[in-house]
Formats: C-alpha cells, sequence, structure tokens
C-alpha cells in the first residue's frame, strides 16, 4: 500500500478521502488555493501545500502546481476526487511519467472513456443503446448541421467532465450558438477542456446509474444502481439506492449492459456507467463517469464496502476483494446534497460565513461535510458543503430517518437547500418513488411561492411574540415574569423559536 498521498482535491471528498487513508495508515497531503487556506481539509490532513491563487484554473486546475506539490512532500499516489482534473487524461499520464501512482482510471481508459463521445461508440458497438448525437463538434457551423439533423429540443454536453457543468438544454436554433459558447466556457473553467458534444434531449427519463469496480486483472463487478432523477440544472441533489423503479429483471439487464460496456473499454478502477430509462422500461446509455462520484456514500451504505478502500487497493495493483456473487446489499440508502444555495430563488449561490453548524446523527446517520462553524464558504467553486446520508431498513424507513435527520441538520449564517429537502419528502409523489429528471423543475416554482407565504406567516408570529413580550414588560410588574407559549402551540414553532433555540432556554 501507498506511504504518502496527495488530495488533489478540497472540500467534503478531500475529508473523505483522508478518512480512508487513515484507516489504512497512508500520510496525506492537502493541497489548498489561497482561498482555502483555513479549509477543513488542510485542517485534517497530515500536511498541506499551498498551489495558488482562488481561480481553479491557477490552482486546482493547475497540474504543475499539482505536481510540484506531490514532489515537495515525497508522495507515492495522487488521488484526484472528483471535478476539476479527475478524468483528465493528460494529467494522469502526467502523474505516471512523474513516478507518481494515480488513484483511478489509466490515461488510455481515461482518454477512452472521459470522452463522452467515445463511450458512447463503445456502447454502440457492445450492442447497448444509446441515446441519438453527435461526436465532438468541431465548429459552429459543425454543430448546427448536427443539430439540424438530431432535432430539438437537444443538449449541448462537455466532452470531459460531469456533474451538470458544461451542459445547456436547446429549445431551438435560435438557442444554439448560445449555449455553445456558455457550455464551452464552463466546461473549460470546470475541466480545463472547452469540448463539446450534442444530444438529443428525451422527455422526463428517469436517470439511473450503475456503480462499477474493475481490477487490473479483468475483473468486473456492479455494486448495484444509484436513483439520480431528482436533479435540477443537470446537477444531481437527491440520490437513493436501489432505485424503487427497476424490477429484479430491469436491474439485471442494466447491470449486465454496464458490465459489458467497462469491459469493453478494459477499464480499470471506480466508474459509473449511467443510463437513462424511458416510462416504457426501455433504457438508453448516456455516459460513463471515470472516476469516483459524489453519491458513492449511498452505494457504501447498502453494499457495505468502502469505495476509496477499494479504489486504493485496484491503484497499488491489487484484485478485487469481492466477486459479484458475494456481493449482497442490504437496506435502503439516500443522500442529500447540501449546498449553499436559497432553493426558493432559483438555487442562487449564497456563499459566506457559517456562524452555527450542528449536524445530524445517531443510528443510520453518515455526514460528509466539508465544513465547520465559524468558516467560509468561498463563491470560488461549487456551493456543496456536506452529504446527508441515510439509511434504513427498506424504503419506508429510510424515509421516516431521513425527516428525522433534516429536522436535526441546522446551519445558520447562508441560506443552504436544507428546508427545500425537507419539502421534498412531504411530496406523495417523492414518498411513492414517482420521479423523473424533470420533476425538480415541475414544482420548485409553486414551493417557493409556498415558502414566501410561510416566511410571511413566520414574521407576522415573531412581531406577535415581540409584542406581547414588551406589552408583559410594560404591565410593570417588578418580578421576572415568563412569557408562556400560546395554547395554540403551532405560532410558536412557526416562528423557529423551538427549533432554533429550545437547547438555549
Amino acid at each position: 500500500m501507498f506511504r504518502k498521498l496527495v488530495i488533489a482535491n478540497r472540500g467534503e471528498i478531500a475529508v473523505r478521502i483522508a478518512r480512508t487513508c487513515r484507516d489504512l495508515g497512508i500520510s496525506t497531503v492537502a493541497v489548498y488555493s489561497d482561498a482555502d487556506r483555513d479549509g477543513l481539509h488542510v485542517r485534517f490532513a497530515d500536511e498541506a501545500r499551498r498551489i495558488g491563487p482562488a481561480p481553479s484554473t491557477e490552482s486546482y486546475l493547475n497540474m504543475n502546481a499539482l505536481l510540484e506539490a506531490a514532489r515537495d512532500a515525497g508522495a507515492d499516489a495522487l488521488h484526484p476526487g472528483y471535478g476539476f482534473l479527475a478524468e483528465n487524461a493528460e494529467f494522469a499520464r502526467r502523474c505516471q511519467e512523474e513516478g507518481l501512482v494515480f488513484v483511478g482510471p489509466t490515461p488510455d481508459g481515461l482518454a477512452l472513456m472521459g470522452d463522452k463521445a467515445a463511450a458512447r461508440r463503445i456502447a454502440r458497438d457492445t450492442g447497448v443503446p444509446i441515446v441519438p448525437g453527435s461526436e465532438a463538434v468541431s465548429s459552429d457551423q459543425h454543430a448546427i448541421r448536427e443539430a439540424r439533423r438530431i432535432g430539438f429540443p437537444l443538449l449541448v454536453k462537455a466532452v470531459s467532465g460531469g456533474g451538470g457543468k458544461g451542459m445547456r438544454t436547446v429549445s431551438s436554433p435560435s438557442e444554439l450558438l448560445g449555449a455553445l459558447r456558455q457550455a464551452r466556457s464552463e466546461a473549460s473553467s470546470s475541466f480545463g477542456d472547452s469540448a463539446v458534444y450534442l444530444e438529443r434531449y428525451l422527455h422526463s427519463p428517469r436517470h439511473i446509474e450503475f456503480q462499477i469496480m474493475a481490477d487490473g486483472e479483468g475483473s468486473v463487478i456492479h455494486l448495484l444502481e444509484r436513483e439520480c432523477s431528482i436533479q435540477r440544472r443537470h446537477q444531481k441533489l437527491i440520490e437513493e439506492c436501489p432505485s424503487p423503479r427497476l424490477d429484479p429483471d430491469l436491474r439485471y439487464r442494466m447491470a449486465e449492459a454496464a458490465v459489458a460496456v467497462a469491459r469493453a473499454a478494459s477499464y480499470r478502477n471506480a466508474g459509473t456507467v449511467e443510463f437513462l430509462l424511458d416510462n416504457e422500461g426501455n433504457f438508453y446509455f448516456l455516459e460513463m463517469n471515470a472516476r469516483l462520484q459524489v453519491e458513492h456514500p449511498v452505494t457504501e451504505m447498502v453494499v457495505g464496502l468502502d469505495l476509496v478502500k477499494l479504489q486504493l487497493r485496484i491503484a497499488a495493483g491489487g484484485r478485487l476483494p469481492v466477486s459479484q456473487e458475494e456481493i449482497r446489499p442490504r437496506g435502503w440508502a439516500m443522500e442529500f446534497r447540501i449546498a449553499a444555495e436559497d432553493p426558493f430563488r432559483d438555487f442562487l449561490p449564497c456563499p459566506g460565513r457559517i456562524d452555527f453548524l450542528r449536524p445530524a446523527g445517531g443510528p443510520g446517520v453518515r455526514d460528509d461535510s466539508g465544513v465547520f462553524a465559524g468558516g467560509e464558504v468561498t463563491p470560488h467553486y461549487d456551493p456543496l458543503i456536506a452529504k446527508l446520508i441515510v439509511w434504513g431498513e427498506d424504503r419506508a424507513d429510510c424515509l421516516a430517518r431521513a425527516e428525522r435527520a433534516l429536522r436535526e441538520y441546522r446551519v445558520e449564517g447562508i441560506s443552504t437547500t436544507l428546508p427545500f429537502f425537507r419539502r421534498v419528502l412531504r411530496d406523495p409523489q417523492f414518498r411513492a418513488g414517482e420521479m423523473d429528471v424533470g420533476y425538480i423543475d415541475r414544482n420548485w416554482r409553486e414551493w417557493a411561492a409556498e415558502s414566501e407565504t410561510v416566511s410571511l406567516g413566520i414574521e407576522r408570529d415573531r412581531a406577535a411574540l415581540i409584542a406581547a413580550a414588551v406589552s408583559a414588560y410594560r404591565a410593570g410588574s417588578s418580578r421576572r415574569r415568563r412569557i408562556a407559549p400560546p395554547a395554540d402551540r403551532s405560532a410558536w414553532v412557526r416562528a423557529g423559536l423551538e427549533e432554533q433555540h429550545g437547547s438555549r432556554r
């Protein structure tokens, strides 16, 4: 196993990787930009190295700075996490040239599967259905020709990377050139690669992905699926394992397709084969994410394996310690991506100082966080600050535990997606497992208006309670008097007094 490892990332994923390294006795080296000097991942590692100014192009996407940090630290391995350079074949190759083990696919594997258009060709040649689309478009004119062939609506998608970055929906020809510019710019700043391709837009499918692991000896297994349909602007918000839509036969066929794609690519390490599933039960290969996924903890909770540990074992030359037959999934898990965004104001980013933080805990609850009370959420990077993962014996048990955990979780000083998740869990459609990729877009405006109404009610209740306190004070009692809650405690709770200050009164 490795002696010292550089974590070429930041935030919660850097902390998560450091934890497994600590379990294995591997010394860790954090890297940080000027904006992350006091980041939790810096405090969590054994060593830390500055890699540049705040902009990601000058720090977390700066290959020379990352490799220099690894040399200075005397590291023998590097884990890229996800995003940034995680799917960059050139970076993996440069690590190899430096004698540094890249914890992930081989450079050739990344070049093949990290290129979404190339991955589509492999899936097609393997006999797996694909969404109609194009190769990488070389120019605006090429894109216009391909768009006419594919038809509208369509998606412009980054060839590299993932996570909804570098992706735009195009409803008509007049929107195409603007979407191309935006997607290329975002892809370049996020992944260092501006190449894009086009893909037909499917109406309201479900988004289901299969986690695969492959060693260097030809063994490829899947670790079940994840339902990822709850998303906004192609960014996943809630994931769960297993999917409430799949029956055993459909699960088997999709899993076989996922493994076949990975085998055809001679893939190694962790990866995710993603599919779109239509209302008739037809599935289509979407892409392969050649890296660890943000939502990998839901799989870990159900199959009982540490995916980062498996990554490290494979990267060190080891074989998979389990066969497909030995995978014994148990229970149900969900992940909620807690981001510094105002979900009822079009998910507007809300960077700032975290004044108070109380993560949820207890049985079946896991908090993967990258922040701390008193710390700053910077505007320079993705607004994800933590992931709440819950487990239950079945979906109903998991939902009940999620409700409890979301009530417990408190973040003050910035707006977060927590209240949005509480609202989703009250929705009958979600509770019934009836969802698709358009679910949030259809509902969030109504929920935003509802939230505004509730907020006005809360302010009225606060004003009434304050007025009652002032009135009691002015009544002139010489002794200290306690203001009793109203007979109808709902106003008290709506005003936030019990929930926010119950432990301090």
